[in-house]
């Protein structure tokens, strides 16, 4: 009997061989080389074997397989690099037979000759999907723990193992659009509704089930490789077509302004493989593949939303010689809307936390945001009762500092004042121990500055969260400039516990994400200011890639709010530290137009009563004469967006405020959607080059203004052929850095 080292193969008294994956060194089944070559192996003998008469495939863990290793994409991408430098064509064949190993060898299976069944017990993800769609047969586990996706686009390639032809093959052809060109997550339900999945079983019948169909004779021959096989939606050139593709290509294009090169590749490989027996729809998809996969925009997302995010998440940045401690209590104080945040996320993830408010009425007016929370879960059945009233067991709501006795980190919530803070944390310090470490999540007051307020300044950390904090997946963890290792490793370990990405952050004003982001705002200020027309402002930054546009921003963020910062930094730094034509822009919507934002339903937009949606206000292009709009030059206005922001990412690794590039292209992408495609803002300078972007840099600054001068490191740089990859090399990320 073979021997495999990630597979067990078991054939039972009727002739089915149960393939059971389960790596042994591994938490989760992903393919690596050594798994495909097993597969393939255990492939042949399940159709070589006369005594077999049929194969289960399932897995040993409690989710069947994350989907591929991008450690083969790396190598694959090495492996191209290396002969590009020679032979070109040659190494194009060799990405374009390494992207096919995957597709041929599920094609391989499900020809075979022998029915399989996947039998899918948890998360089910890429690659394992479209393995599982290679299978004559698909039975899921009914429970929430099993969903199945095909995310690829997500990290800017695609379903390149045979996902955009089986998908809409068996699939509405609208809903397969959507789910390919999304990523999007299906539940057991959805995909049996959808027709990926044949059966929903009890997890306990899950393996009988799948045994069930190939003894009740399940054909070993898919839908599309019978004679007279016909498409769910009818042909491409059909009535149902030509009301399927015109629409579906126009809201691509609506949805990703062309950025993201991979989402249109599936657009194309799906119309195109549609028209073609199956074998040459793996083929078109197969060479599209292969192209994407020479595109930056595929090895900038891979690098930074795959590759540094997990490397980040794993704790990258965390101190190596801290011995890692569960925390058994947490305490927040200030139970507003960030402090209710941070207590539902912390006893989300298991913590018990303690709620601090000045009375009992605010305290549990917090405790009651978990509430609401879990009540929103439970509706859209994410949630139940019982789960609701586990969470809020583990939040004790009280305005008594001594219950904060034996937690081993406590968050500061509270008001951004200086006064205020200094009162809560001497409150807090006189019940903790020595050893527990005190956060404070101010936004605005430099870490530093607070930690003079602490009697153990070394245990004294920035911990900034996000809002919503439930929703929103980066946290900031910031050094004061006496912050100890222990301190960075709780902060750490707590951001991990709660399911966040930790970026660590020397201390400086507004730290890294608010710098940036106050450029974006101020870069719309001025264009408002130079007569561009404000829905030409929002639609350049959403065609540049950003989510949400900078006014529409603001109006979140609170004009008001902007104002005084910028009343607060001219205090603190002087009359030259805010341009004056941004305080009358900002006062005149304050003082004397009295729009607040969103928050008084007016601001850059006006907010009717629901249903009706949120429009510009009119009255903004009275505020300075407009351009016309045909001799504006959009493709400036996005660079200008995209190059304002990028300039500040690399001063603030001049300065040494973020040192790892990781940390600033996944911080810049998690906390305000810096465009995707570009892999963040560092990798959006290295893509482009140095050189090219200090000459773009130089370009607008001579247009418009000082803030486009590069910094002396981006002119270092560029005159010494740099990037921020080679230059500031992650440690542990050097491999990722020959591939991309």
């Amino acid at each position: 009997m073979a021997d495999y080292k990630n597979f067990i193969l078991e054939t039972d008294a009727d002739g089915i061989a149960l393939v059971t994956w389960n790596m042994p060194d591994r938490s989760m089944n992903v393919f690596t080389e050594q798994v495909m070559d097993e597969l393939e192996a255990i492939v042949d003998r399940v159709a070589g074997e006369a005594a077999i008469k049929g194969a289960v495939i399932t897995s040993g863990k409690e989710t069947f397989s994350g989907g591929a290793d991008l450690t083969m994409l790396q190598k694959m991408l090495g492996l191209f690099e290396r002969e590009k430098a020679k032979d070109r064509e040659k190494a194009v064949k060799l990405l374009f037979d390494g992207a096919g190993r995957m597709s041929w060898l599920w094609r391989k299976l499900e020809t075979s000759g022998k029915p399989w069944v996947s039998a899918i017990n948890g998360t089910c993800m890429g690659g394992a999907f479209e393995l599982s769609l290679a299978c004559h047969g698909r039975v899921a586990a009914d429970s929430d723990k099993v969903t199945m996706a095909l995310p690829e686009v997500k990290v800017g390639i695609f379903p390149g193992a045979g996902g955009t032809q089986r998908v809409p093959r068996l699939a509405n052809p609208q809903e397969a659009l959507q789910m390919l060109t999304t990523g999007q997550t299906l539940s057991p339900k959805k995909a049996k509704a959808m027709g990926l999945v044949h059966e929903i079983v009890a997890p306990r019948k899950l393996v009988e089930a799948a045994k069930r169909m190939i003894k009740d004779g399940l054909k070993p021959v898919q839908p599309w490789d019978e004679k007279g096989f016909k498409l769910p939606g009818g042909p491409v050139y059909s009535a149902a077509g030509a009301n399927l593709w015109p629409p579906a290509i126009a809201i691509l294009r609506r949805e990703t302004y062309g950025n993201y090169p991979a989402a249109t590749a599936i657009l194309k490989c799906v119309y195109e493989g549609l028209l073609v027996p199956f074998d040459t729809a793996l083929t078109i998809e197969q060479r599209y593949f292969t192209e994407i996969m020479q595109s930056r925009e595929a090895a900038a997302m891979i690098r930074s939303l795959f590759v540094s995010l997990q490397e980040l998440n794993k704790g990258a940045r965390r101190p190596k010689d801290v011995p890692a401690k569960k925390l058994r209590k947490v305490g927040v104080l200030g139970a507003g809307f960030m402090g209710a945040g941070i207590a539902y996320v912390t006893a989300k993830a298991g913590i018990p936390v303690v709620l601090i408010d000045r009375d009992q009425e605010s305290a549990d007016r917090g405790k009651a945001h978990s509430a609401g929370l879990m009540d929103s879960l439970i509706k859209k059945g994410r949630a139940t009762e019982a789960e609701k009233e586990k969470l809020l067991s583990l939040i004790t709501a009280t305005p008594d500092y001594a219950q904060l006795d034996g937690a081993g980190l406590v968050i500061e919530a509270v008001f951004e004042d200086s006064a205020i803070k200094k009162e809560a944390t001497e409150k807090a310090e006189a019940v903790l121990k020595s050893s527990a470490v005190f956060a404070s999540n101010t936004s605005t007051i430099p870490i530093t500055s607070l930690a003079k307020n602490s009697k153990r300044p070394r245990n004294f950390i920035g911990i900034h969260f996000f809002s919503p904090v439930d929703r929103m997946m980066l946290v900031e963890i910031i050094m004061g400039k006496k912050t100890g290792d222990k301190a960075l490793a709780v902060a750490m370990d707590y951001v991990r516990a709660i399911r966040k990405t930790p970026i660590v952050v020397n201390d400086t004003r507004g730290f890294y994400v608010n710098r940036c982001v106050l450029r974006y705002m101020q870069e719309a200020y001025s264009m408002l200011i130079e007569g561009v027309p404000a829905p030409m402002i929002e639609n350049a930054a959403k065609m540049a890639g950003m989510p949400v546009g900078p006014l529409a921003l603001t109006d979140e963020t609170a004009i008001d709010l902007a104002q005084k910062i910028m009343k607060q930094t001219i205090r603190d730094l002087g009359e030259k530290a805010v341009d004056p034509r941004h305080m009358a822009l900002i006062d005149a919507m304050v003082d004397k137009h009295e729009r607040h934002g969103r928050k008084n339903g007016k601001g850059f937009y006006d907010y009717p009563e629901k249903p009706a949606k949120k429009h510009l206000w009119p009255g903004l292009k009275d505020l300075y004469p407009q351009q016309v709009p045909e001799k504006i030059d959009v493709e400036e206005l996005k660079s200008r967006f995209l190059a304002t922001i990028a300039l500040e990412a690399a001063r603030v690794m001049e300065e040494g405020i973020v040192t790892d590039p990781r940390e600033a292209d996944v911080g810049s992408i998690l906390a305000f959607g810096f465009a995707p495609y570009t892999g963040g803002t560092l990798s959006y300078i290295d893509g482009m080059g140095a050189d090219a972007f200090v000459d773009l840099a130089k370009s607008l600054q001579k247009k418009y203004g000082k803030q486009f001068k590069p910094p002396r490191l981006l002119v270092e740089m560029a005159e010494k052929g740099q990037t921020f990859y080679t230059r500031f090399a992650p440690e542990g990320a050097g491999e990722m850095k020959k591939a991309a």
